[in-house]
């Protein structure tokens, strides 16, 4: 994913650059500024030193060091004081002057703390509103993998109303397993044969439809027409035929998706926080199948209702559930018509649930 909120260490991190929350100074101090000069070493502070400060909103670079990185961006956020004395232009400042300079060295991987969240009392929200809103639209014209390193759960936090009224949601719309069902089945399972055709329930209209040819409103051919040799019934016309009405695929639906939104491939992957060699992939390789979060995200990108996100889903094998958090988290913000994926994966992360756009799921 070009954009991903991670729980780490930063001084762990093993990417091109990581950002220090520098003080205006530059020379050391608490928190992870305090962090990262130690894991980098005496020469860190030496470097620093001939860098003779740094204004606030502003950012400066050094190599890295001990560090795993190979250099360190410091950056100056502004104190809170209310909201009210530009604070939130500064920190965006602060991390699109830091991206900036991380392009300017040809680096292809970053990772952010939450800048002026900690001693400078930015409320965490908002901090994480600019940060997310810095980055957004910094991704949106450059290619960077973009970390932002939450050291532990309590310095992350979206709203607590929209914590409040997705907790809300799922507890309302989660279903667990029917257990009742599940017990009726064994017990089924255990009777006689015929005594399980005798209390089975008749197909319904409806599944009925299923075995129904979608487009001549046939039926399927009977089991003797499809007797015999294997190798007969696979090259035969009549299944041939057939094979030729199935319907339109992931891919055809979501390339179709794309143009009648007038949207570039662009637009679109980078809408969905998914990178162009993924997407690539998905367009070019027949037959690929992306992740669950990788379809969901496109789904965002294109801003479908919730009745295309079920199709396209569907197309691609999967299907959102009342069982799932996950799936009932991005159900949440598809029915408040916000198809913000920043925001749905800082959501998300306060779940702790997968982030779409992940390969991992």
């Amino acid at each position: 994913m070009p954009f991903e909120i991670v729980r780490n260490d930063i001084t762990q991190m093993r990417v091109d650059a990581i950002v220090n929350a520098a003080n205006a100074s530059l020379l050391g101090g608490g928190g992870v500024d305090g962090a990262i000069h130690q894991a980098a070493g005496p020469k860190l502070t030496e470097a620093c030193r001939a860098l003779g400060g740094c204004e606030t909103g502003q950012a400066k670079i050094t190599p890295g060091f001990c560090l795993p990185c190979k250099y360190v961006i410091h950056t100056v956020g502004p104190l809170w004081q209310g909201g009210t004395r530009g604070e939130e232009a500064l920190l965006i400042s602060c991390y699109r002057s830091s991206l900036e300079l991380a392009a300017r060295h040809d680096c292809q991987s970053v990772a952010f703390p939450l800048i002026s969240a900690g001693a400078y009392g930015y409320p965490r929200d908002l901090a994480l509103k600019a940060a997310a809103d810095a980055i957004r639209d910094f991704l949106f014209t450059h290619d960077m993998t973009v970390y932002l390193v939450v050291y532990d759960k309590g310095s992350f936090a979206i709203s607590q109303r929209l914590y409040a009224h997705i907790r809300a949601f799922i507890d309302d719309a989660y279903v667990g397993p029917d257990l009742d069902r599940i017990t009726q089945s064994r017990r089924l399972l255990n009777r006689p044969l015929a005594d399980r055709d005798a209390t089975a329930a008749p197909m319904s209209e409806k599944r009925k439809h299923l075995f129904i040819n979608k487009e001549a409103r046939e039926p399927l051919p009977p089991q003797a027409a499809i007797q015999g040799d294997a190798c007969d019934v696979a090259s035969s016309p009549s299944l041939r035929e057939y094979l030729k009405k199935k319907d339109e695929g992931f891919r055809d639906m979501l390339l179709r998706k794309i143009d009648e939104k007038h949207l570039t491939d662009a637009a679109c992957y980078k809408k969905a926080n998914i990178d162009r060699k993924l997407f690539n992939k998905i367009k070019n390789l027949e037959g690929y199948k992306p992740g669950k979060a990788t379809v969901l995200a496109l789904a965002v990108a294109l801003e479908l209702p919730l009745e295309e996100t079920r199709e396209m889903l569907m197309k691609a094998g999967y299907s959102l559930s009342h069982s799932s958090e996950f799936d009932l988290i991005v159900e949440y913000f598809i029915r408040q018509g916000n198809y913000d994926i920043f925001e749905i994966n800082q959501a998300l992360f306060s779940f702790d649930q997968k982030l779409l756009g992940s390969v991992m799921m």
